[in-house]
C-alpha cells in the first residue's frame, strides 16, 4: 500500500519501511565487519603492505584537505585584493580632491665626504666619526676597542685631517683609522687598546708593517696604544719607519702638549716612547 504524507510533510510510520532500514543497517554492519576481519587477516600475513596502504590513504586525505584550503585561501586573496584596490582608489580620490595639499616627494640624500663609504684598500665599510666635544678630557681606560678607534679618529679630525674614516674590524688588514693630513699625506693608524701590563710586541708591529705601506699606501704610518712597546717592537718600528705612540705620547697628543703623528718629519721611534 502506498504511504501517504501528512499535512506536516512527515511520513507515517511504516513497518515495512522500518524493517527495510534495519535490514540495510544490518547488512552494512556485516559488510564492515567482514572488511575489518579481512584487513586484520591481511595485516597478519603482510603487515608491511598494510602500513603502506594506510600511509597512502592518509596522504590522500591530507592532499584533499590541502586542496580545499588552497581554494579557500585563493578566494580570500581575491577578496583582499579587491578591497585593497577599492581602498587605494578612495585614497587617491581624497588626495586629489581640491583644497588638499599634496606632499612633495622627499629629496634624496646627497652623500658627503663624512658619509660611510667602503675603503678602497680593504673594501670594509667605513664608520662615521661621531661628534665629540674636543675640549672634554678623554678617559682612555674607560673605552672599549671600538670607542678607542673613534677617539683617535676624533683627534685626527680635531687637528685638521680630512676624510677621516674608522675602518677597523674584521678584514681591516691592520688599518683602524684612515685620514688625509693637512699637507695632503695619507695617514694610516692602527689602534691597540691594551691594558697597562700588556705591551705591544714586535709581532703586532710586523703585521702592521706588512700592510700599512703596500696595501694602504701610507705616507705616515703610526701605531697608537694605551700601553707601551717592547724593545724589539721599537727596533722593528724604527727600521720600517713606523711611528709608535705609547700612552704618554697619546696623552700629550690628546692634551695638545705633544705633536700629532703627521707633524713629525724625521723622528725616531724612541722619541715617541718612554
Amino acid at each position: 500500500m502506498p504511504v501517504r504524507r501528512t499535512e506536516g510533510g512527515r511520513r507515517r510510520f511504516s513497518l515495512r519501511a522500518t524493517a527495510l532500514d534495519c535490514g540495510l543497517i544490518a547488512l552494512a554492519v556485516c559488510i564492515l565487519g567482514f572488511a575489518l576481519r579481512t584487513a586484520a587477516a591481511a595485516a597478519e600475513r603482510r603487515p608491511v603492505w598494510m602500513v603502506i596502504l594506510c600511509l597512502l590513504a592518509a596522504a590522500c586525505v591530507r592532499v584533499l584537505r590541502r586542496e580545499r584550503r588552497h581554494v579557500s585561501a585563493a578566494r580570500a586573496a581575491r577578496r583582499a585584493a579587491a578591497a585593497l584596490e577599492a581602498g587605494t582608489g578612495t585614497a587617491l580620490e581624497e588626495l586629489t580632491a581640491p583644497g588638499v595639499p599634496v606632499a612633495s616627494p622627499p629629496v634624496p640624500h646627497q652623500p658627503g665626504p663624512r658619509d660611510a663609504a667602503a675603503s678602497p684598500a680593504t673594501g670594509e665599510e667605513a664608520t662615521l666619526v661621531q661628534p665629540v666635544d674636543y675640549d672634554a678630557p678623554i678617559d682612555y681606560d674607560a673605552l672599549d676597542p671600538d670607542e678607542f678607534e673613534q677617539a683617535v679618529a676624533v683627534l685626527c679630525e680635531r687637528d685638521g685631517c680630512a676624510g677621516v674614516e674608522v675602518v677597523g674590524g674584521a678584514g681591516d688588514l691592520g688599518a683602524d683609522v684612515l685620514a688625509v693630513a693637512p699637507d695632503g699625506r695619507r695617514v694610516v693608524i692602527q689602534c691597540k687598546r691594551y691594558a697597562e701590563g700588556h705591551r705591544v710586541g714586535s709581532q703586532d708591529l710586523q703585521r702592521f708593517g706588512g700592510t700599512c705601506y703596500t696595501v694602504h699606501e701610507a705616507d705616515v704610518a703610526a701605531l697608537v696604544t694605551t700601553s707601551d712597546f717592547t724593545a724589539p717592537a721599537v727596533e722593528y718600528a724604527a727600521q720600517c719607519g713606523i711611528l709608535c705612540l705609547d700612552r704618554a705620547a697619546l696623552q700629550a697628543w690628546s692634551d695638545g702638549t705633544g705633536p700629532a703623528p703627521w707633524t713629525v718629519a724625521e723622528v725616531t721611534a724612541e722619541e715617541f716612547t718612554c
